[in-house]
């Protein structure tokens, strides 16, 4: 397993989540005739100062088909700018977007009855702290009767300080694993049985870094872990659920942190849709020990904070798609091996395989799945460090639907150096 950290250039095509990727994409029930009916829900509150233009952050809002049974056709974002306080804050028009005086406007795509999908407007600081004016954001379809929702949202500028954002893609068979869900499109439902991967990101999008990583995973009913990271702790409360961290790595701002994680579909479910699932992380005050790799970075300044600028934004919610009608996927079935013949053993050295050295807490939050010896018990200081993640990140759960989807980045935008 590999944690990675990926830098991410936050230009106004990059972090615009008001792409028609995402809801473009989306599998959903069949479009009912009648009016489509939406809920705007903000996400994002606050922006640390020093957040530059070149880093915007996208400040999430969250649009959720309410009815259940009508599809939104043509969902369209518009957003008026003329109440924001330009000394303190600048707002990018993402590509695509038409443009008239202070307001300008994004197709998002069309979305499914009872989903909901989150996109970002990509805000940087220009000044001092304090109240930053006012966004006003609302939400259309080409199937509804007029603005269907729209929220007067204030925006505030805070010291400067490291501000994480979650992101998770919907679970299918056949996902790339690249931080992202631009360009992936009519993607394979996993069949029962199946073992895939899990997409997924956690974004520094404040101006100093984040040093020690606490993440955790909550999985559907009918879903399973198949592999972890190290560092990681898996419990039962109702769902399976993963608590992890990595006390070595440090995330700069326009940086992500990930790690490989597989999981595994029941191979007696028969429902098409299982969720919803969530992934929810918090920074810790400082760093310890090393990480199983160092940074990759861009060309940014380098940083350093000890509080959370918005944790409002720290989750983020994933539904499994299923093919119940596929047969499940068998256990894969042992092939008698022969006792092989003794033959001399060659002379020379061997090549050491490296270890990854532990930090503290149980592990370096990433690693080969082979190497060191398997963590056993409950790891109590873990999950008492995590604890406090979980409770800011229940009160955002809360808040959540069934179902949320945000690109942040591609990866073709990226740079990495050693």
């Amino acid at each position: 397993m590999t944690n990675r950290y990926r830098a991410t250039l936050a230009r106004a095509g990059v972090v615009a989540l008001l792409s028609t990727a995402g809801l473009g994409a989306v599998t959903g029930p069949a479009q009912a005739a009648g009016e489509a009916e939406l809920q705007l829900i903000p996400l994002s509150y606050q922006l640390a100062k020093g957040v530059d233009e070149a880093k915007a952050k996208p400040f999430k809002f969250q649009v959720k088909d309410t009815t259940g049974t009508v599809d939104a056709k043509d969902v369209r974002v518009t957003v008026e700018t003329k109440r924001l306080k330009p000394h303190k804050v600048g707002v990018l028009v993402p590509d695509g977007c038409e443009v008239t005086g202070t307001r300008f406007s994004c197709l998002l795509g069309d979305l499914a009855a009872g989903t909901t999908e989150d996109f970002g407007i990509p805000l940087f600081s220009t000044g001092a702290k304090g109240a930053a004016g006012t966004l006003k954001v609302s939400i259309s379809a080409a199937n509804g009767d007029g603005v269907l929702d729209s929220v007067d949202h204030d925006i505030t500028v805070t010291a400067p300080g490291y501000d994480l954002t979650t992101w998770v893609q919907d679970v299918y068979a056949d996902v790339q694993v690249d931080g992202d869900s631009v360009g992936e499109a009519n993607l394979r439902p996993v069949r029962p049985g199946e073992t895939v991967p899990l997409d997924w990101a956690v974004f520094n999008n404040g101006s100093r870094k984040a040093t020690g990583i606490t993440y955790g995973i909550t999985l559907p009913a009918g879903v399973t872990f198949a592999e972890l990271p190290e560092g990681c702790v898996e419990q039962v409360l109702g769902t399976v659920q993963a608590l992890c961290q990595d006390r070595g790595a440090v995330l700069k701002p326009g940086q992500y942190y990930t790690a490989d994680v597989q999981v595994t579909v029941g191979a007696d479910v028969t429902e098409k849709l299982l969720g919803p699932g969530f992934v929810f992380a918090g920074g810790m005050d400082s760093a310890a020990g090393a990480p199983e790799e160092a940074p990759r970075v861009a060309s940014s300044a380098q940083r350093r904070a000890f509080s959370e600028v918005d944790d409002g934004d720290n989750s983020a919610q994933f539904d499994v798609f299923v093919d119940p009608s596929a047969e499940p996927t068998p256990d894969p079935t042992p092939t008698p091996t022969a006792t092989p013949t003794a033959e001399p053993t060659p002379s020379g050295s061997a090549t050491a395989v490296p270890t990854p050295t532990p930090t503290e807490g149980g592990g370096s939050g990433g690693g080969s799945g082979d190497g060191g010896l398997p963590v056993t018990g409950m790891q109590v200081g873990l999950i008492g460090g995590i604890g406090a993640v979980v409770l800011a990140a229940g009160a955002a759960l809360l808040m959540l639907s069934r179902r949320r989807k945000v690109v942040l980045v591609s990866p073709t935008d990226e740079r990495t150096e050693d």
